[in-house]
């Protein structure tokens, strides 16, 4: 008689598939991939944007990082996984002979494996087109805690997201919320230059906390605790909603 596969090779065969989904489709490569290394490119090398010291590459790698987390962690993962759910695939694998906590440890698993394809690919444009070099105070610890905290934060948001409303609300809130961290999480424009309150808002968002703690990672400079304070409070607070209110049907 045949036994189930031990619990790791199955999570790691739902993971793999899940990657194997992502890669086939054409939008979350245009979204993961392309999109934050268009930014990157253009913004550094037009000239447009306003009030950078020192080399555009060294503001916009940091932003154009955390934008290939948020369009991974949130828009991919929380779109995919409401079409999942809306279509009945969640519920079968909440059948299968695997615990539900390893369909999502797969997701996640495939979103991280995405993630350090993103970095490898986005810091190699950089340093080959652009011709960035790490700061002598680049902190390589910090940037991985900043990445590791910030797909904490915004899978948990995609999760919420795909796990409490309809596949196409989640397609369309997802979209949104990618175009107003892009506008307002200091990615491509400093929130120094958006109007007052404003600025003081977007220092509240996880899009914000996340590039800045990247860009002190690279070697800013200044200190980390507010930044890592504030995304730290969006992953543990999304990750919690998803879990309490996450619905496989």
């Amino acid at each position: 008689m045949s036994r189930p596969a031990p619990l790791a090779r199955s999570t790691a065969a739902l993971a793999s598939s899940e990657l194997r989904l992502t890669l086939r489709r054409g939008e979350n490569l245009l979204v993961t991939i392309v999109i934050p290394t268009v930014v990157l490119l253009f913004f550094a090398t037009v000239g447009v944007l306003p009030g950078i010291a020192g080399r555009p590459v060294d503001f916009l790698l940091p932003g154009s990082l955390a934008l290939a987390v948020i369009a991974t962690g949130m828009v991919n993962l929380g779109i995919a996984t409401g079409y999942d759910r809306q279509y009945g695939v969640l519920k079968r694998l909440g059948g299968a002979p695997v615990p539900r906590t390893s369909v999502i440890v797969a997701k996640v698993a495939a979103v991280i494996a995405i993630e350090v394809a993103q970095v490898v690919l986005l810091v190699g444009v950089a340093a080959i087109v652009l011709g960035w070099r790490p700061a002598a105070t680049a902190q390589p610890l910090l940037l991985i805690a900043a990445l590791l905290i910030g797909t904490a934060a915004f899978a948990g948001l995609g999760l919420l997201m795909a796990g409490t409303i309809r596949a196409e609300a989640t397609l369309a809130l997802a979209n949104g919320l990618f175009l107003a961290f892009l506008m307002l999480g200091g990615i491509v424009i400093p929130i120094d230059h958006l109007p007052g309150p404003l600025a003081d808002a977007a220092r509240l968002l996880p899009a914000w906390a996340l590039s800045e703690s990247l860009r002190i990672a690279l070697g800013s400079g200044a200190d980390p605790a507010l930044p890592l304070g504030v995304l730290g409070v969006w992953a543990s607070g999304a990750i919690a909603l998803a879990i309490w209110t996450f619905r496989w049907e």
